[in-house]
């Protein structure tokens, strides 16, 4: 969900803080709350520094190297910075260095032309542009930031009007003597000596500049009256309304701004906050009438907590971590002057809102605490739950078509709609007076047009099955219809299996299985009448039934389901996959009751059933010998206190139809997977039974690594793998090469055909202008959309000793996006990473324990 909860509500004496926070147990004065800063109390008297602000402990001597300054810009907040921290920290991470193969190109030739064009707009700037830093030093020193900025801008004729400060470190596009000596004088008529100290020049592409440029562009989506919801810019005074669904869509976008190939660049693109039009007191109430007062807070609990919500009043985003039951709004608090006021009077005042509700709880959120944080008390942010708007969609609504084809109307939006949204928002910056005057003024500007540049297609790949090779269409990247008939490389013949189903359901369970016979003759699989157990509707019949029945000749179990309640389906999962390993497949009954769909919801049940028992349905030509394959991907168990989970699977023969895979449970919010050797020498044993050899060469897909993680990644995670293949033996040394997969990115492709804007065809490759200099890395768009912008894959290869030439690694990569065999189509990326997502959702979300090893070589996860 875009906008996530950030640290609100310091309590900085004058820093402005949300409303409210509860001290520690035993401290009697209340928190401070939100005020608007004043200027009068900021310029009166000054406080004696309890404790140096980011980047005062020391002063910055002259002639210390800009890299060193660059990296001790990471530790300092500048004014609108805020939490976007992600879009900087995998700067400076040069993994293309030591590659030798690709220092001098990493760009493909192979595959046909494309005209593209990007949402990425060049940055254009005066002529030898600089931007000078200095450092500021007070004497006294001063406590407060904005003090310190009234201070230091009191001498405008000598900084000018563009400047960026932090309380410490200041930006100027233009440059002052080495050494200034100035004095200001605060409203009690206290002198204060200002010393400023150039400390560097920075050129364009120094990595400080990249950091500067998206502050000074945040700062122009403010001046276009643009709210910060979280990381991105939404624009409240142009909400559109979805009334039938009772939902509001603020139109908004993301941004940053980087060094590109050859180009500074920005890239934009659209982003939209969907907001729910009832407050958390609004479902407090419905929730009260359903299950009345005994259960009304243990459902309060179940349902909110873990939302995230929005206060219109001040645009900020928090996530319900408690409830107060013992909140009273007309209880009072102490603000940051020390004069007391209640909630009432306080929201009364502030934001010209009335507490309707004098009895609702407060809701309770614990902000993150950030590195540079203060060392004073910072505790829980109280909120008002009749100001908390609830913010994304339900699951009740993501499963009602209506509501997402309403909402789809308005959020996916085509190559066309999205390419005028973006022309109408460069328009408003080169139109704005006062936005062109800020961009004057630090001697920058935007280019008027999107990055036109071309691309390539890959040649559509031919899916290898039993009778021969199939051609598919590839504007649709689908092979579903060649499925039918006996296709399957290799089938698994289903003996003895059992069939659960409750008795209000039978006709459900007897229609599906009618439909398996018929379909599993078609495809050359041999179906045995299934075991046929009925149970009762809950939970606890279904788990004694398997107790009982499941033995170790049975080789499926089906149940079908009458709803989707959870906590069956993971009692299900869990027996099967840990306690007594099976696999299995959980099918809604009402799923089986549409006459029109039942065939193709049985062929589909088949081919799983198959793939869970170790079938093989269609492979690819792969000319590589001897390689190994291995996707990786993490999951935070929000039920284990968000303990991590990292899922390992590796192929395990030629045609990459088999898969092996393993689970690594970590500890809270670990992205990194620790036991990586284990996983891998599990691998290479597996791999070996099956060979007789070890693999001569291991191509690792790294998925789930967040923004900032790359260099401990390179540093930590790859040097795992190298050590467990050095213990595999002394003569053993295979070609390894180890990709990044990205899915979360902005970056978006549009392909021109007859004057249009389109999607690009399925096997676009783009390594080119939008790639990082410092990176070897491509983009793929593989799969084929039917509704609004294809978002392409990001692959950034960090280590490679294989020396694959770069078209090849690219059509490999294209090729595993085949191999999926949940869908008979191109997927967006390779299919070891789906696999190894699939499995970590399964544990995830439904068995929270490592999975029994007797199922490591099926995909009973699909």
């Amino acid at each position: 969900m875009s906008g996530r909860a950030r640290a609100r509500g310091r309590a900085r004496g004058q820093e402005k803080t949300a409303p409210a926070q509860l001290p520690p147990p035993g401290v009697v004065t209340s928190p401070p709350i939100e005020q608007p800063p004043s200027e009068a109390s900021e310029l009166v008297g000054r406080g004696r520094q309890r404790g140096a602000l980011p980047g005062t402990a020391q002063k910055t001597k002259p002639g210390v190297s800009e890299l060193q300054l660059s990296a001790g810009f990471q530790d300092i907040c500048i004014g609108e910075r805020g939490g976007r921290r992600r879009d900087f920290n995998d700067t400076g991470v040069n993994t293309r260095q030591a590659i030798d193969h690709v220092k001098e190109s990493k760009t493909g030739s192979s595959g046909t032309p494309i005209q593209l064009s990007t949402n990425h707009i060049r940055l254009l700037s005066r002529p030898q542009w600089v931007l000078y830093q200095y450092h500021i030093d007070y004497n006294p020193q001063m406590e407060s930031r904005l003090l310190r900025s009234a201070l230091l801008f009191q001498h405008e004729e000598l900084i000018g009007k563009a400047r960026a400060f932090d309380g410490a470190i200041l930006f100027l596009p233009r440059r002052l003597d080495k050494v200034n000596e100035v004095f200001s004088q605060t409203r009690n008529g206290e002198n204060v000596k200002i010393t400023i100290t150039l400390t560097n020049e920075l050129p364009p592409t120094s990595p400080t500049c990249f950091q500067f440029y998206n502050i000074i562009f945040r700062r122009l989506l403010k001046m276009m009256n643009m709210k910060q919801i979280g990381r991105n810019y939404y624009n409240p005074n142009d909400p559109i309304d979805i009334k039938t669904h009772q939902l509001t869509v603020w139109p908004g976008f993301t941004t940053s701004i980087l060094q590109y190939e050859a180009n500074i660049m920005l890239c934009i693109d659209v982003s939209h906050k969907v907001l729910r039009n009832e407050t958390v007191l609004d479902v407090m109430y419905n929730l009260h009438s359903r299950v009345g007062p005994h259960h009304f807070r243990d459902e309060c609990s179940k349902d909110l907590i873990g939302q995230i919500v929005l206060t219109k009043y001040n645009n900020k985003t928090y996530r319900i971590d408690d409830f107060n039951w013992d909140f009273s709004a007309e209880s009072k608090f102490k603000k940051s002057n020390g004069t007391e006021i209640s909630y009432v009077e306080y929201y009364r005042t502030q934001y010209n809102k009335e507490i309707t509700d004098l009895t609702q709880p407060s809701v309770i959120h614990n902000p993150k605490k950030t590195k540079n944080q203060a060392s004073a008390f910072q505790g829980p942010i109280e909120l008002i739950p009749e100001f908390c708007y609830l913010t994304g969609l339900t699951d009740k609504m993501r499963s009602d078509f209506s509501v997402m084809k309403d909402l789809a109307v308005h959020t996916r939006l085509a190559p066309e709609q999205r390419e005028k949204q973006m022309g109408k928002f460069l328009n408003y910056i080169h139109k704005d007076e006062n936005v062109q005057k800020e961009l004057r003024d630090w001697g920058i500007n935007f280019d008027t047009k999107l990055m036109p540049f071309n691309g390539r297609i890959a040649p559509p790949e031919k899916i290898l099955q039993a009778r021969g090779t199939v051609e598919y269409n590839p504007q649709y990247a689908d092979w579903s219809r060649e499925l039918r008939g006996p296709s399957l490389i290799h089938v698994k013949h289903l003996e003895k299996w059992l069939l659960l189903y409750t008795r209000r359901i039978y006709d459900a369970a007897n229609t599906l299985t009618q439909n398996l016979f018929k379909v599993s003759q078609q495809m050359g699989i041999k179906l045995n009448k299934a075991v046929m157990v009925e149970v009762d509707d809950n939970t606890d019949s279904y788990v004694r039934a398997l107790q009982q029945k499941v033995t170790p000749d049975i080789q499926m179990v089906v149940c079908i389901l009458s709803n989707n309640r959870k906590d069956r389906y993971d009692a299900i999962k869990k027996f099967l996959c840990v306690d007594c390993p099976t696999p299995s497949q959980c099918v809604i009954a009402k799923t089986l009751n549409k006459p029109q769909t039942v065939v193709s919801v049985a062929t589909k049940i088949a081919l799983q059933m198959n793939c869970k028992m170790g079938g093989e349905l269609w492979s690819v030509e792969i000319p590589l010998k001897d390689l190994m394959i291995v996707g990786i991907d993490c999951y935070h168990d929000t039920l284990s206190g968000r303990r991590s989970i990292g899922g390992f699977v590796a192929s395990l023969n030629q045609g990459m139809t088999r898969w092996f895979s393993r689970c690594v449970m970590q500890d809270q919010k670990q992205e990194i997977v620790d036991g990586l050797t284990i996983c891998m020498q599990a691998a290479l044993k597996a791999w070996y039974a099956n060979n007789k050899t070890l693999p001569g060469r291991i191509i690792i897909y790294r998925d789930g690594v967040g923004d900032g993680q790359l260099k401990t990644l390179v540093d930590y995670e790859v040097k795992q793998f190298l050590d467990c293949i050095k213990s595999a033996g002394k003569d053993y040394s295979p070609k390894l090469t180890v990709i990044v997969v990205k899915k979360r990115i902005n970056a978006r492709f549009f392909a021109h055909f007859g004057g249009k804007l389109n999607n690009p065809p399925p096997g676009t490759i783009v390594d080119v202008e939008v790639t990082r200099p410092e990176w070897y890395d491509f983009f793929i768009v593989s799969q084929s959309v039917r509704a609004g912008t294809v978002s392409p894959t990001h692959y950034n290869v960090v280590y490679d000793s294989g020396a694959l030439k770069p078209d090849h690694m690219q059509r490999l990569t294209y090729k595993l996006c085949h191999l999926y065999f949940n869908w008979p189509g191109v997927i967006r990326v390779p299919a070891p990473c789906q696999y190894a997502h699939k499995l970590v959702f399964l544990v995830g979300q439904s068995i929270h324990r490592e999975p029994h090893v007797a199922l490591s070589d099926k995909l009973y996860y699909l």
